[in-house]
């Protein structure tokens, strides 16, 4: 019998450059007048600028612009931010707990101490609940009926966030019994038959589909970054089109990806653009999205990125007026770049999929009632016989009261009339706010935007911009600025 030998590595040793380095964040309310500036300055790891990204957006805080930097065993990051208000970040206590936040994400811990008089806890990681996850054809009454069967089973939806993009629609909604997390294997099979049935009712044989109960866990993803990767398993992306075109030798640049062509016709509507190029005399692929600004644009984008195992070493973040621009220039894990045409047209769809996803389409109408068993149920049944269909939903609970927001349009994706909007408004009771009665609106980019700058109202296309000298210069200068943070 061959005995072979093989080196021995110390499990911790691959963390040992975060321990000796710790993360170093810098919040300065200094530098500009109309913005805070957080600069991170951190040993490099895959998935640490959509880990920082993760912390500020699950804040509600407005990021106009950024500056990124990763190449080598280092990660600089700048990002300048506001509140929704478009106010500096003058709270000490937001500001403490922002540093806290950061260094955390790095040493991978959840739990963390503050001293915040508000609550600005992770909120889209929910680990003491069962979650439910599905993904299927996006059909009218669909949500009505899994949580009419939730009801009866007497499973209590403690939160419940749903998406639809492309004729397809993923929720995860969060259960528990009236003694707590369902943990029972017997209890969670029966529940997950059930909802099993409900939904194959609503396909024909051969659709995808998928139903999957999952117990209480430690480890468990973001929320809407699990959104993201449930749509992109669902191939959500194969209907966005990105049609090709070149600017000479297609070997330089290619793969301009449009999105959703039924909507282009509609006043106001900005199509996405994503545009790939080599960068060959550094060994990246430059990769250029061009959108609407919005809410968590640069989390989406960057969340997709990296789940695509792609790693960001450089990249710009601004806008002009009511439109976003972003450019990356990235590699794959391996260090290669996007060689293949398939490997390009797959990332320009699945960008456009991940900017598309949350975009706003129909009525928004904000609920706030005092939380109950079966209150899912009630809500979506006034909306299916009111004639309302669901483009997308949140709803969670605050104390004890329910506060959710639903994006309705009619059966037929059209404008909700004011004799439904008045019928709806009496079954569900409690606080129910009409916020926007425009179908497909776009939030004005100065009080909601993620990217946009709250005094720029140029819509004007951007000059051509790369980085170059540019970048390395705003990052020379940003970088002398860190100062250590005693943690």
């Amino acid at each position: 019998m061959e005995i072979t030998y093989k080196p021995y590595f110390d499990p911790d040793f691959e963390s040992l450059m975060e321990r000796i380095n710790a993360p170093r964040v810098c919040i300065d309310n200094d530098t500009c007048h109309d913005c805070t500036l957080v600069k991170v300055d951190s040993a490099n790891k895959h998935g640490i600028l959509l880990d920082m990204v993760q912390v500020l957006t699950d804040l509600d805080l407005v990021i106009s612009k950024s500056y990124i930097c990763s190449d080598g065993v280092w990660f600089m990051d700048v990002f300048h931010v506001t509140d929704q208000l478009g106010n500096k970040i003058i709270d000490e206590s937001l500001i403490h707990y922002i540093q806290q936040a950061i260094c955390a994400s790095r040493r991978q811990k959840t739990q963390f101490q503050t001293n915040i008089g508000r609550d600005v806890k992770p909120r889209h990681v929910c680990t003491e609940h069962t979650a439910l996850e599905m993904t299927g054809t996006d059909q009218p009454g669909l949500m009505s009926e899994i949580s009419a069967v939730l009801a009866e089973l007497g499973c209590h939806v403690s939160a419940a966030v749903a998406w639809t993009h492309n004729t397809r629609v993923a929720c995860i909604i969060y259960l528990e019994d009236e003694d707590g997390p369902i943990k029972d294997p017997c209890r969670v099979a029966h529940v997950q038959a059930q909802l099993e049935h409900v939904v194959e009712a609503h396909h024909c044989e051969g659709e995808r589909r998928s139903v999957s109960l999952t117990a209480p866990t430690t480890g468990r993803t973001h929320t809407e970054r699990r959104l993201h990767q449930l749509m992109a398993a669902d191939r959500d992306y194969e209907q966005c089109c990105p049609s090709c075109s070149s600017g000479g030798d297609s070997s330089e640049e290619e793969t301009y990806g449009r999105g959703r062509s039924h909507e282009r016709s509609r006043e106001g509507y900005v199509e996405t653009e994503v545009t790939i190029e080599k960068c060959n005399e550094k060994g990246y692929s430059m990769v250029t999205v061009r959108s609407r600004d919005r809410p968590k644009l640069l989390f989406d984008t960057v969340c997709t990125l990296t789940d695509m195992q792609y790693v960001v070493f450089h990249a710009a973040i601004s806008s002009k007026g009511s439109i976003a621009f972003q450019e990356y220039y990235i590699r794959q894990n391996d260090g290669c770049t996007l060689n293949s045409e398939n490997e390009r047209r797959r990332i320009t769809r699945c960008l456009i999929a991940a900017v598309e996803r949350r975009v706003s389409h129909g009525l928004r109408i904000d609920l706030c009632t005092r939380d109950r068993v079966g209150l899912l149920s009630d809500v979506t049944r006034a909306f299916r016989e009111n004639g309302l269909s669901i483009t997308r939903a949140e709803i969670g609970r605050r104390g004890e009261r329910a506060v959710g927001s639903f994006y309705v349009t009619d059966t037929s994706g059209h404008n909700v009339n004011q004799e439904m909007l008045e019928a709806m408004r009496k079954e569900i009771g409690g606080s129910v706010l009409v916020v926007d009665k425009t179908c497909g609106s776009h939030s004005p980019p100065q009080t909601s935007s993620s990217i946009s700058r709250r005094n720029s109202t140029d819509l004007e296309d951007r000059p051509r911009f790369s980085l170059g000298s540019l970048l390395w210069s705003q990052l020379e200068r940003l970088s002398s600025n860190f100062k250590h943070i005693k943690s």
